[in-house]
Parts: C-alpha cells; structure tokens; sequence
C-alpha cells in the first residue's frame, strides 16, 4: 500500500495535471526544462548544448544551467540522508515489487515507493529554483503546472537509435536494440505505476523533437529558442 505521504504527493501531483488557468510567471524567476525521452535519441547530447544555449543568453553573473540526469538520485540521497549505495536502486523501474517488499522486511533500504516521493520532492526543489534541466523522472509530471517550466519529448527511429547507442556504448545491433526496447518498457512503466501517466501523450509535452530529422545540435537550439520565448 502506498504510503500516506506518497499519497499526498500524488493528490498534489494529480491536482496540477488538472485543467486551470495559466498562472503569469513571477518576474526575474529562472526557466526550467524537463526532458523525457526514447533510448538512444542524444538526449544528453541535446542537454549539455541546450545548457550551453541559455548559458551564451543569460544574465551576465547569473548562476550556470545544471543538467540533472544520473546525478539527480545523488542528489535525492544526499537531500534525504540516504546512503550512496542506494543510487543504483531506481534507475527509473528496474526494482521488482518482490525484491522492495523483501528489502522493507529486512530494512535493507526505503521502498521504492519512498525513493520516488524524495525524488519528486527533490524536483520540485530544483525546477521552483530554476535554471535546470532536468532529464527523466517524470519530471514533466511533477512540474505539469508550474508555469516557468517547459517539458519537452525527444524522439528517433528505432534503427537510428540502435546505430548511435552502437557506436557510442560499443554495443551489438543485437544488443542495442534489445537495450532501447526494455528501456522504453522501464521508462513508460515507471510513469504508469507511480504517476499514472503515459510516457506517450504528447499533450504532456510543449514540444516533441525528432532528433533524426533535426539533429542533436539544432534541437537544443530550437528548445533554447522556445524557452527564451517562453
């Protein structure tokens, strides 16, 4: 059963999918990005550049654009007093309900479950702060309505995927192609059971970015353009 806090947070998570009014973002209050996206389409690629874009058009002195991927669950652990070993543990639905309930028996570690309210807490912190992007997590769903933050889905062909997951992972056609089908899977399941929501549904994103057609570099200057304008 989910815990009463974890129900509160997705009751708070539910409330801001639900239709409203947009609110007028404050003045002076820094953007933020979250980025979902399919296996093997650059999304980090797209990241690190993008960051580097609104760096080049930011206020001078301004603090510096953090990209939040793997190191976000460093962030998680450190922000709840939680031991490092512990990253490794939700690498976005890779944890059996059997293995968490034997884990919480034995107190080996936090549930599943409690892992991801740290980290929705944790991502409210950062996008409320802003100039972050935040890549994975559900992050478009946390942040649904907060009105500084601009969700974005990248995507690609499956064969370009496995062509660039090869060449950069040195991995098989074979096994590349085996990684971005049970990635997806884990991914689309992590938003399904803990967010009910669909990876998918494109009304959950401003904008969807082709990074075959488009190529890595000019995605991360047409987000950047977006969020500027935004």
């Amino acid at each position: 059963m989910i815990n009463a806090s974890l129900d509160r947070c997705l009751s708070f998570i539910n409330s801001q999918s639900a239709p409203a009014k947009r609110v007028l973002t404050p003045v002076g209050l820094r953007r933020a990005v979250t980025i979902s996206r399919q296996a093997g389409c650059g999304a980090v690629r797209v990241a690190e550049k993008l960051a580097e874009y609104l760096q080049q058009h930011a206020p001078p002195q301004s603090a510096p654009w953090t990209i939040f991927d793997r190191n976000l669950m460093d962030q998680v652990l450190a922000d709840h007093n939680l031991p490092a070993y512990l990253a490794k543990t939700l690498p976005e639905d890779r944890m059996s309900a059997l293995e968490d309930m034997i884990a919480e028996i034995v107190g080996a570690r936090p549930t599943v479950q409690k892992l991801v309210l740290q980290t929705t807490e944790t991502v409210l912190k950062f996008a409320d702060l802003g100039g972050v992007i935040i890549i994975g997590r559900g992050g478009n769903i946390i942040t649904a309505k907060l009105p500084h933050v601009l969700h974005v889905r990248l995507v690609a062909p499956l064969d370009d995927r496995v062509e660039r997951i090869c060449r950069d992972d040195h991995k098989t056609p074979a096994e590349a192609r085996k990684f971005c089908i049970e990635e997806e899977q884990s991914r689309a399941r992590y938003l399904k059971t803990y967010f009910n929501a669909d990876i998918n549904d494109p009304v959950n994103y401003h904008l969807i970015v082709n990074t075959s057609r488009v190529g890595c570099d000019n995605s991360a200057k047409l987000i950047g353009d977006a969020v500027l304008r935004f």
